[in-house]
């Protein structure tokens, strides 16, 4: 077994990747404090052919020197967009015909492993890193889905619950 080189990965240049066609599903980012797990969720995205990340409220956009320094060139590479409110932005793509998800640890959640990311467009949402998705957002998503944990802690940093989520939707439409 030998460790691969970057230029042995094939990896589509940047105007190439960016003419490919992108997954049915949005990442939002609903206050998100830090910038560094904003530039990781950005990485994610690229590595799983998102089609867009909208980031809301306090969330920091690019250009950003922290964003910059985990996202790694991926905000050049994946499309974002800024609302000041995350309820606007939801609106936004009910109107285009988006079902939403909140990823949020609530009553009648659906566990990862059994969402059907198959079917109609959707948008992810993922919250802050103390205080989770607002409850003002989850009163109007059409569903919450929960990462099933087995641990002591009560959640997982926003960056690992966006590469775990993203996985699975890429897993599950590729």
């Amino acid at each position: 077994m030998q460790k691969l080189k970057n230029d042995e990965l094939n990896r589509p240049a940047l105007n190439e990747y960016k003419k490919q066609d992108k997954l049915p599903y949005v990442i939002i980012l609903d206050n998100v404090r830090s910038a560094l797990n904003v530039g990781s969720v950005f990485r994610t995205a690229d590595a799983f052919n998102t089609s867009k990340i909208i980031l809301c409220g306090i969330t920091s956009t690019p250009p950003h020197k922290e964003i910059s320094k985990t996202a790694l060139g991926a905000t050049e590479s994946v499309e974002w967009e800024y609302f000041e409110k995350t309820e606007d932005a939801i609106n936004h793509l009910k109107n285009q015909g988006y079902l939403i998800y909140a990823v949020e640890q609530a009553t009648q959640s659906c566990m990862l492993n059994e969402f059907n990311a198959a079917g109609k467009p959707f948008a992810i949402i993922f919250g802050h890193e103390m205080d989770g998705v607002q409850q003002s957002v989850i009163d109007i998503c059409d569903g919450c889905i929960e990462i099933p944990q087995s641990g002591t802690k009560h959640s997982i940093n926003i960056s690992v619950c966006a590469g775990v989520v993203c996985w699975e939707i890429y897993r599950q439409l590729k």
